[in-house]
């Protein structure tokens, strides 16, 4: 049987604020446990939430982003359950009155081709503490620091359908806050996590199927396995003429898969209803026109500048605006005097190589941006060759040392002299008798071998352009002996 396979996330993006959502409490990582959980955070008799003015600008930056509808009046209430990492037994969170509305992410897929995913709302809401299940042999450790970290709650509709649609949508949304610099998006820190909703319906058919939804995913290669298993297991269920249950799982990377947590809730289950602790938010046009105007440039815009302004393809302007540390080294690269081109094919080419190896960031990568433009520029001008510049860049990673200092100590200069060039050129050609008999009789392959020859003797500095040029006039045309 066929099936349409339907797909939302909730994706939850802890705020780059000072303090946490409702109280003075510094929002930073990395403290000894619970040193930053406040009486706020505790639930203390006789505390009150304070919002984060902070947190709430940040909210309407994203909605903004998303041209989405901006609430003039936006409400918090309690969501009630009970966990050990919860003291005050329910979180502040928002349901019928969140701060973003509808709003839509154009989203590049893998072939290419944008399309537009619906997002439902975002709200904010506060994160709960953690559980440590590994620091006592018998007990569960609970550290408080996380809870009242403000999040930014981002839910998609429902039209992502297959797991390679949901990573590129992650990817995208990955990207947006970070360029918004409104989340660090940090997914090892939990800084950006999302929970992924799915379903299978028969093809076609207008009903939607049970939904499970698989929890705290902070990774794309999670998420897609997560997906593609949680897809395989509700159509052998179906097909198996079961039923799929509607619950929460979670995903075992060792096992690679899902198993269930909990039966899925509702918002019933919840027993919301708006907390008597806070009034609710006016929000003015004013506010709502500084959010707009707050927007730096999006990656959409930005792949659309690559393309029209600086003439790259569609694909070197997608990898370059793929990520806010990408976009800001080609930039940095470009205002040092780089060309477009040659900047994209670098950073594309060896750069990515060399992180993929090392494992580092791009915001730590030791040669910096203007170090790239003084690079090419020696590679534009003649001083090296492309085999050259190879040479220089790996040099470069072990000294951090500025291209020109490196060609100067090591004498890498390419050889561009002709009377130096057609010399070599004389000595090769006389030293290979055989090989310029077979070149002359219609091997034209050959000829491959006497650059590598000539290479070899100028120790990789000829200029390659050069020597072809020079060995086609001095043995001729192949067969032309």
């Amino acid at each position: 049987m066929n099936w349409d396979v339907v797909i939302g996330l909730e994706v939850h993006a802890q705020l780059q604020t000072a303090s946490k959502l409702f109280s003075s409490a510094p929002n930073a990582a990395g403290a000894t446990p619970n040193e930053t959980a406040s009486a706020v955070e505790l639930g203390l008799p006789g505390t009150l939430p304070v919002p984060n003015a902070e947190a709430i600008r940040l909210a309407l930056r994203f909605g903004a982003a998303i041209d989405a509808e901006l609430a003039t009046e936006t409400v918090f209430a309690r969501k009630n359950y009970f966990y050990p990492d919860l003291p005050k037994g329910y979180q502040i969170s928002q349901l019928d009155a969140p701060i973003v509305g509808r709003g839509a992410l154009s989203v590049v897929m893998a072939d290419g081709t944008t399309k537009a995913i619906g997002i439902t709302r975002a709200h904010l809401e506060e994160d709960a503490g953690k559980s440590v299940h590994d620091a006592y042999s018998e007990s569960t450790a609970i550290d408080l620091n996380r809870a009242g970290t403000p999040l930014l709650e981002i839910v998609s509709e429902p039209e992502l359908h297959s797991a390679q649609e949901a990573v590129a949508y992650l990817r995208e949304l990955h990207n947006l806050v970070r360029t918004l610099e409104i989340c660090d998006g940090n997914m090892n820190e939990g800084s950006l996590r999302c929970d992924a909703n799915v379903s299978l319906k028969p093809a076609g058919s207008e009903k939607l199927g049970t939904r499970t939804e698989i929890k705290n995913l902070n990774s794309f290669r999670f998420l897609e396995r997560a997906i593609t298993y949680e897809i395989e297991r509700q159509q052998l269920v179906l097909e198996g003429g079961g039923t799929v249950v509607q619950e929460t799982r979670l995903y075992d990377p060792d096992r690679d898969e899902t198993r269930p947590m909990r039966s899925k809730e509702e918002a019933e289950d919840y027993r919301y209803f708006p907390d008597p602790d806070l009034l609710p938010i006016l929000l003015t046009a004013d506010d709502h026109a500084a959010a707009r105007a707050s927007l730096p440039e999006l990656p959409a815009a930005k792949r659309a500048r690559y393309e029209t302004e600086l003439g790259l393809t569609a694909s070197e302007a997608r990898l370059l605006a793929s990520e806010r540390s990408t976009a800001a080294y080609f930039e940095a690269a470009l205002a040092a005097g780089a060309p477009a081109k040659g900047a994209a094919n670098w950073l594309s080419g060896e750069i990515a190589a060399q992180l993929n190896r090392s494992g580092e960031s791009l915001e730590a990568f030791p040669i910096t941006p203007a170090q790239l433009a003084g690079l090419l520029a020696r590679i534009d001008d003649g001083t090296l060759s492309s085999k050259l510049a190879k040479t220089v860049f790996e040099r470069m990673l072990e000294t951090r040392e500025d291209a020109d200092v490196i060609i100067e100590r090591e004498g890498l200069k390419q050889v561009s002299d002709s009377g130096a060039l057609e010399a070599l050129v004389a000595e090769v050609i006389e030293a290979n008798p055989g090989q310029v008999e077979q070149y002359r009789a219609g091997k034209g392959k050959v000829l491959g071998f006497f650059v590598g020859q000539l290479m070899k003797a100028s120790g990789g500095k000829a200029n390659p352009q050069q020597l072809n040029a020079l060995l086609k006039a001095a043995l001729g045309e192949p067969g032309e002996g």
